[in-house]
């Protein structure tokens, strides 16, 4: 593996370059948000045939910005993986997005539709799909308020609540007593840090994503919509599944199903979920 780091406005980014990049070869890859890229060790491990991509997105791991409170938007993290392939200097490249990697690739893929040959986008969290948008804002806003007010342990607990949610939010949710964070084994002390990446993600909108669908149809991008076996249906699953479903209906095509959860490629069952991402890559 081989470490680079690519300057962007306000940032420094840092990705890795796992196998050999040889000439005509198209590198897979991996990218999620706010999670780094030693989410995707695991998943990458199933591809030693294979150029693998990985980096730390904007104010995550090993990659710094300038002012680590500030909101960071999909837009901005769109650009930084647009900087990251004209750095790699290859081509349209395949790409496996998850969680807020996928929101930043559908973004990507309306900016730059030349960069990416085939998108996987697993379990995309745009809420602004979803016929709860309305009430889901207001309970991301919470989230953010808590986390100014009381730090990273409450707002992290209550987020949890929120993506192990299923089905739609209704006007009562935000009546429910707030979580305790404990129970999560999170802290309940506040340290004072506020430059959270998750946080800084749901500051910038994160959530409330509706993707450019006439970019995306445009695109020459092949773009998959997946969604995890284990995370409920279009209307009675977790909130990221949910949004899956919503986001391949606006593409007017099927999400494709592929084993477990919205993390069992960094660990649950990598082997299972890589064979299924070959099948569909192929």
């Amino acid at each position: 593996m081989s470490t680079f780091t690519t300057k962007v406005p306000g940032a420094t980014i840092t990705y890795d370059v796992h196998g050999e990049q040889s000439s005509g070869s198209v590198p897979l890859v991996m990218i999620g948000s706010p999670m780094d890229a030693g989410g995707f060790a695991a998943l990458a491990e199933q591809f030693a045939d294979r150029t693998v991509v990985t980096y730390d997105p904007r104010n995550t791991g090993r990659s710094v910005r300038d002012d680590a409170a500030a909101p960071v938007s999909a837009e901005e993290h769109a650009e930084d993986l647009h900087a990251v392939f004209v750095a790699l200097d290859c081509g349209p490249v395949d790409v496996f997005a998850s969680s807020g990697g996928a929101v930043n690739a559908l973004e990507l893929v309306a900016r730059h539709p030349h960069d990416v040959r085939t998108l996987i986008a697993h379990e995309p969290p745009a809420g602004g799909t979803l016929p709860d948008r309305v009430t889901l804002r207001a309970v991301c806003a919470n989230i953010v308020k808590t986390y100014d007010d009381s730090g990273f342990g409450p707002a992290m607990a209550q987020f949890i609540a929120l993506v192990m949610h299923r089905g739609e939010l209704d006007a009562s949710y935000l009546d429910r007593p707030a979580p305790d964070p404990s129970a999560f084994g999170l802290p309940t002390e506040d340290d004072g840090d506020r430059s959270n990446p998750l946080m800084a993600n749901m500051r910038g909108g994160g959530v409330d994503f509706l993707p450019n669908m006439e970019a995306l149809r445009s695109a020459a991008t092949r773009i998959v919509i997946a969604v995890g076996e284990n995370s409920g249906g279009p209307s009675d699953g977790e909130m990221a599944g949910r949004a899956a479903y919503a986001v391949a209906a606006l593409l007017e095509t099927d999400a494709v199903v592929f084993p477990g959860d919205h993390a069992s490629f960094s660990g649950g069952e990598p082997v299972e979920f890589a064979a299924k991402l070959r099948e569909v890559l192929a």
